[in-house]
């Protein structure tokens, strides 16, 4: 169940049982000695790079996340279409000089600093489901649980749509995608069923949608044709399967140069895809998608892509700073200090990521290399001597980077653009450098190479 689908469960299903027995972590006082504890809460990428690079004989350090694992988000598009597996997308978070709890963080006690926090392994990763709850005391806490895939509360979304945020949907879409070809294949099926079922539509033109639609095309036009009957002269593939991005915006990939992203639209609708801007989703249906002014579109899956929304977490926090927006984003100064309500700063509370902004700073995309660089920088100052004597925060842009297909990308600079094959080789090697262990950096090269070889793994499991 994606984190979206959660969201829209935990309103019917939260029950708090007044009965319940909250228990304290003892356990972790004996083994904390003289070190400070440092709570994070969050394993995304701002949580992950705290615990990995923080000085374990300085800080006890704890993990409060509802998963045990860290998600390479980048290469998600890829394992939801067998370009990788699974495996090669996550890094454990339980490690030697880590404590984790696979838990929710509830609610926070600036005060006392103390959390309450529910377990969730009675029940996968829904909350309120029966799991224990205890409390957790910090010396210092870092806030960054991530954010929500955003809705705008639009009706279906979270019934009938896929996300994209975590290796359990990746899986999913996977699983969706070769089921609907299966269903496709069969005798029994009419041609109109066929259009419908290898119909995927993506809602969201930013780097993540655009990035699963090139993956899929891959796949679909590399593999798949080979696979499945022909239609007289054409295969299953290319009588039926389309791929559909639609956008709100007039074009693509808003946040690159207008010049990346026309290029990026050019060479998609080449290969095949459709891409429809200025489209507003009104609701979704069972296998149907309506749009404001009346037009409605079936689909066999849809993607949904449109950006992030407040983590339930970060909107119930009581007494605390927040953006003005919908986002609602915790307010931190440029130390990435959590601010009062009112004026201040909470002693030893730390929020960055996609939960958090900088107030008054500039504006920066919620991507995983800003959340990466507050996590060095955060933990530069806390392994410090001397906290006070760091600088401020400052971001430095190492570039965006977007796949389009066929051994195609783009890449937006600080000075240069580059796109086409060229980009495609740095998209690879950026993706590929960034990998944490050494395990995963030699498993995603080797994948490559096979996958080049003998085809994508289209096993369903």
């Amino acid at each position: 169940m994606s984190l979206t689908r959660r969201v829209a469960l935990s309103g019917v299903r939260a029950q708090i049982q007044p009965w319940r027995r909250l228990y304290s972590s003892t356990e972790l006082d004996v083994r904390k000695g003289d070190r400070e504890r440092l709570v994070v809460i969050g394993s995304g990428w701002a949580g992950f790079g705290i615990l990995r690079e923080v000085d374990k004989k300085k800080y006890q350090t704890v993990v409060i996340s509802p998963r045990s694992y860290f998600a390479f988000t980048p290469l998600l598009a890829s394992t939801a279409v067998g370009t990788l597996e699974f495996r090669t997308a996550i890094e454990p978070v339980r490690r030697k000089g880590v404590e984790l709890y696979q838990a929710w963080a509830e609610t926070v006690d600036f005060e006392n600093k103390s959390i309450v926090v529910q377990s969730n392994l009675g029940a996968g990763l829904d909350k309120d489901q029966g799991g224990e709850k205890f409390t957790v005391k910090y010396d210092k806490l870092v806030i960054s649980p991530g954010a929500y895939s955003q809705t705008f509360n639009i009706p279906g979304v979270t019934q009938h749509a896929y996300f994209l945020k975590d290796v359990a949907d990746a899986r999913r879409i996977r699983q969706r995608i070769l089921s609907n070809f299966e269903r496709a294949a069969l005798p029994t099926t009419s041609p109109a069923e066929r259009d419908k079922l290898l119909h995927f539509a993506i809602v969201g033109g930013g780097a993540t949608g655009v990035e699963f639609a090139a993956e899929l095309h891959d796949l679909l036009h590399d593999d798949l044709p080979g696979l499945y009957p022909t239609q007289g002269t054409k295969s299953l593939v290319e009588q039926h399967a389309r791929i559909t991005i639609y956008d709100v915006a007039p074009r693509i990939l808003g946040m690159f140069d207008t010049a990346l992203a026309e290029f990026a639209e050019r060479h998609l609708k080449r290969e095949g895809v459709t891409v429809r801007p200025n489209h507003v989703v009104e609701r979704v249906e069972p296998d149907m998608l309506h749009f404001k002014g009346g037009e409605a579109v079936s689909f066999g899956m849809l993607v949904w892509a449109t950006g992030l929304a407040t983590n339930p977490f970060v909107a119930r926090m009581k007494g605390i700073e927040k953006e003005p927006s919908h986002q609602a984003r915790i307010l931190t100064d440029a130390k990435l200090r959590v601010l009062k309500e009112g004026g201040g700063v909470i002693d030893d509370v730390y929020a960055l990521g996609d939960c958090a902004i900088v107030k008054d700073g500039p504006v920066l995309p919620t991507t995983a290399q800003v959340a990466s660089q507050k996590a060095k920088y955060l933990v530069k100052h806390l392994n410090g001597d001397n906290p006070g004597t760091v600088p401020d925060f400052a971001f430095k842009n190492f570039g965006a980077l977007a796949y389009v297909g066929g051994w195609r990308a783009i890449m937006q600079g600080e000075s240069q653009n580059v796109k086409g094959w060229a980009a495609w080789v740095i998209w690879r090697g950026a993706y590929l450098t960034k990998s944490v262990s050494w395990r995963n950096k030699i498993l995603i090269p080797t994948l490559w190479m096979i996958n080049w070889l003998f085809g994508r793994d289209i096993s369903r499991f």
